[in-house]
């Protein structure tokens, strides 16, 4: 599939030295959604913030659509929509003319029909004359949505779009996500909730002190990095693990009545059977067992410990 969104060697420093961004490469597909997580500070903004031409790269390249984001900033600008962290709105002006004017903003000819239809996706219809310092953070947020959609961009760049939502307006939203990558669009998000990365995004990018560590399709990249547990529920408690066991990768639970055997998601069946076999020659035996698989959060949370640990 064609890249949409193609970033080449990008970096940024800013007027006090600060490194944002540290030669990230990036081919982003046209239609599919891709999940960028990383700590604050790790430069998910700044990558954003390039891409949609409100922030210069210090060197590198960003292409939307084949066209540079720097050269041609007004056809590029015009197949993005953006949904930013900050509530930057109008707070005296109603949601129907914030969303109406964001259209004609990028140059569109008024589309009521359309407008209408965002607003009830995003359930804001029945406030739509509501002036936007009557309404909740959450449905503030669904207004800069609306906003970012009004134009029908091709790509949607969601930078942290459910902060501060209540868990019922976020599936609804993620609804809409779906809608929309149903219809071609190409969705680009940062999220602190890795379970909806886990959940909706294609791809996952991990990024950390300015550098994109991976970007890998979401099932595969758990299937590599993912660990797996093993878990042995004993019928009589052991004080620690046998010798014999040594080259199984054995840990004893706390009080004694527990096996857990770690092992890499793309590691075969070969070892757990040894394993079983080993236990039944050495005469323990086991009530019960259970299996654990790393969760999105487990890996990422490993990355950025593991890349930490190489500055120190």
């Amino acid at each position: 599939m064609a890249s949409v969104v193609s970033i080449k060697n990008l970096t940024k420093t800013y007027g006090n030295g600060f490194q944002a961004l540290k030669g990230v490469d990036l081919e982003i597909e046209e239609g599919e959604i891709l999940a960028l997580l990383g700590p604050n500070g790790a430069g998910k903004t700044t990558l954003i913030s390039i891409v949609c031409g409100l922030v210069n790269p210090s060197s590198g390249t960003a292409l939307v659509g084949g066209h540079d984001v720097v050269r041609d900033f007004r056809r590029t600008r015009a197949m993005i929509g953006l949904v930013p962290q900050e509530l930057t709105t109008d707070m005296f002006e109603t949601v129907w003319n914030t969303v109406s004017f964001s259209r004609g903003v990028h140059g569109k000819k008024p589309n009521p029909a359309l407008i209408e239809q965002i607003l009830k996706d995003l359930s804001l219809w029945s406030k739509k004359d509501n002036m936007l310092r009557e309404l909740s953070g959450g449905m503030k947020r669904r207004v800069l949505i609306a906003k970012a959609l009004a134009h029908e961009p091709q790509i949607l760049f969601l930078d942290e779009p459910t902060a501060g939502v209540d868990v019922n307006l976020r599936r609804e939203m993620w609804q809409v996500v779906e809608k929309l990558r149903a219809n071609g669009v190409t969705i680009i998000l940062t999220t602190h909730y890795i379970e909806e990365a886990e959940e909706i995004a294609d791809r996952v990018g991990v990024i950390n002190g300015g550098k994109l560590l991976l970007v890998e399709e979401k099932t595969a990249l758990m299937h590599k990095l993912g660990r797996k547990q093993l878990r042995l529920e004993l019928v009589e408690p052991l004080r620690a693990v046998p010798s014999s066991l040594a080259l199984h990768n054995l840990t004893l639970s706390e009080d004694g009545t527990a096996l857990i055997h770690e092992y890499q998601g793309d590691e075969g069946q070969g070892t757990i059977a040894s394993l079983l076999s080993t236990l039944a020659a050495e005469d323990i035996h086991f009530r019960d067992l259970s299996t654990r698989q790393s969760s999105l959060e487990d890996i990422f949370v490993a990355l950025v410990g593991e890349k930490a640990g190489e500055k120190a």
